[in-house]
Formats: C-alpha cells, sequence, structure tokens
C-alpha cells in the first residue's frame, strides 16, 4: 500500500522549546491510524504541520505526494478535517451550516441531506446549531468535514468529553470511512479507542515517538507476566504461567465445568505506554 502521509526525522522548535524531536512515520492509504499521547505531548502540533497550518523545524512532510509547504487547493480539497476550534455557525440551522461549505466544496445540495443523514442528524436539519447537544455538534462538525468525500480525514480528539453512546455512534461513522476508501489521522489520548479503531499506532510523549505498530502487537510486545488468568464459578480466581506446563490444568476445569471466564495478560496501550515513559496519560 502506497503512504498517504510521510514523516520523516521532524523537527519543531517554538522560540526556544523543542515540542517535536526526530519525529518518523507514515500512513498507508486507506488505514485509520492513531496518534497516542496524553495532552502536551505534540499531537496537536503534528497535525497543524500536516495541515500546512505551521512549517517545520527540520525534516520533511509530505501529504498527498506533496510538501507540506507547497499545499495548494488541489490538496485541500481532497482533506476534510476536524479539529479543537469548530467555527460552527450558533445562530444558523444544522442545514444552513452545511449548506455554506457545501458552496465552498463546491458540492450539490443533494449531499447535505445524505450526509446528515449518515451522522443521525437528518431530523434536526431545522434546528439552530446553538441548541444542539454537545455530542450532535461533534457530530455536524464531523458531517461538514466529510460532505466533499475526503481521501484524508484529521481528528484530532473528536470523541473527548462525549457520553459512550455518542462515542460509539462515531466509532461507526469512522469504520464506515475507512470501508469507503478514506484514510483517517486520529490523534488521541484515549487508549481505549485507540485499540478499537486503529490499525497503527504511534505512541508519543514529550514530542518524540516512543512505539509504533499494530495496537494488540504492541500489547503482546510488552507482555512481560505472560500469565493466564482464571475466574472459577465459586469465585476463586487462579493465575497460571503461561506455558505448556498450565495446559493440562487449564483443561482439566474446563473438563470438570469450572471456569467462568478466561483471559491472558497482555497489558492494553495505556500499561504500555506508562511502561515506556513512567506516566500517566491524564
Amino acid at each position: 500500500m502506497d503512504n498517504i502521509v510521510t514523516i520523516q526525522n521532524v523537527k519543531k522548535v517554538f522560540n526556544k522549546t523543542t515540542a517535536l524531536e526526530d519525529v518518523s512515520c507514515s500512513v498507508c492509504r486507506g488505514e485509520i491510524f492513531g496518534l497516542l499521547g496524553p495532552s502536551g505531548a505534540g499531537k496537536t502540533t503534528i497535525i497543524n504541520i500536516l495541515t500546512g497550518q505551521i512549517p517545520v523545524t527540520a525534516g520533511q512532510v509530505k501529504i498527498l505526494g506533496v510538501s507540506t509547504s507547497q499545499l495548494t487547493n488541489t490538496q485541500y480539497s481532497q482533506m476534510g478535517m476536524v479539529l479543537d476550534n469548530s467555527g460552527l455557525y450558533k445562530r444558523l440551522s444544522t442545514y444552513d451550516n452545511m449548506f455554506l461549505f457545501a458552496q465552498i466544496y463546491g458540492v450539490s445540495k443533494n449531499k447535505i441531506s445524505e450526509t446528515l443523514e449518515k451522522v443521525g442528524l437528518l431530523a434536526s436539519a431545522k434546528k439552530p446549531v446553538g441548541k444542539l447537544s454537545k455530542g450532535m455538534q461533534k457530530r455536524l462538525v464531523l458531517a461538514r468535514a466529510i460532505l466533499h468525500d475526503p481521501k484524508l480525514l484529521f481528528l484530532d480528539e473528536p470523541t473527548s468529553g462525549l457520553d459512550p453512546t455518542t462515542m460509539g455512534e462515531i466509532h461507526k461513522l469512522i469504520f464506515s470511512l475507512r470501508e469507503n476508501g478514506s484514510t483517517v489521522f486520529l490523534t488521541t489520548h484515549n487508549m481505549e479507542e485507540a485499540s478499537k479503531l486503529c490499525d497503527h499506532a504511534a505512541l508519543l510523549n514529550n514530542g518524540k515517538i516512543v512505539e509504533y505498530g499494530v495496537p494488540k502487537e504492541l500489547c503482546r510486545r510488552y507482555d512481560m507476566d505472560k500469565s493466564i488468568r482464571i475466574l472459577l464459578k465459586c469465585g476463586e480466581e487462579l493465575h497460571l504461567a503461561s506455558t505448556k506446563a498450565s495446559a493440562g490444568r487449564i483443561a482439566e476445569l474446563f473438563e470438570q465445568n469450572q471456569v467462568a471466564s478466561i483471559h491472558s495478560s497482555e497489558p492494553n496501550l495505556e500499561s504500555v505506554f506508562i511502561k515506556l515513559t513512567g506516566r500517566e496519560l491524564t
């Protein structure tokens, strides 16, 4: 698969403060890529560089085959962005907010209702945006970003502060975007979300990528415990070594119908991040 985003040895310095140091990664066409880390790690700085809002101090960045220092309307017309600053017009209706961007993108008005239906907002098309819930406004920002069927979609903390139901709806939409051929570049500090969504993930800490890979493979890579936890129906919990010697004991418990649940010891992404950096995500 070809790369739609390539970041090579990027450094970014603001005044005398180094925000990014020797950052390298790539994003394949048609995947969901996650840039993960706590607030202040440098995630938004990378998004700003990729979208051409700020230059790099050193290194090279290409997006859609073009250096970010040379982006034109041709590339921007193939991008969608959901950033912190939503820029919604609160007094206008949901539909009219979409209509403004349909004119900017040169998209048919027919596409507006189709896109609002995708994000579950068609019934609220006539409602002023200021009267929408926070979750509905988030979905409207996402609808606006995908109105023109972008090849590359940037999502900067897209589900931050949302309830689990709304978060689940946005996750389904992100998956559907990938299935329809879009590439998604996601930033989040929610490691559970990243594990669920991302094909590949990079862990960012203090402006440096400390690890990269497929989320499940990263978790297995840092499984130092290598044990199996078995909860018995009687309530007792057993911890057995993940070795051939334990196989007979586990089989015996299943034959005796004593097992309520069984889990291996792989850490989650948050545990991996803490192991690598010694710091929490929040």
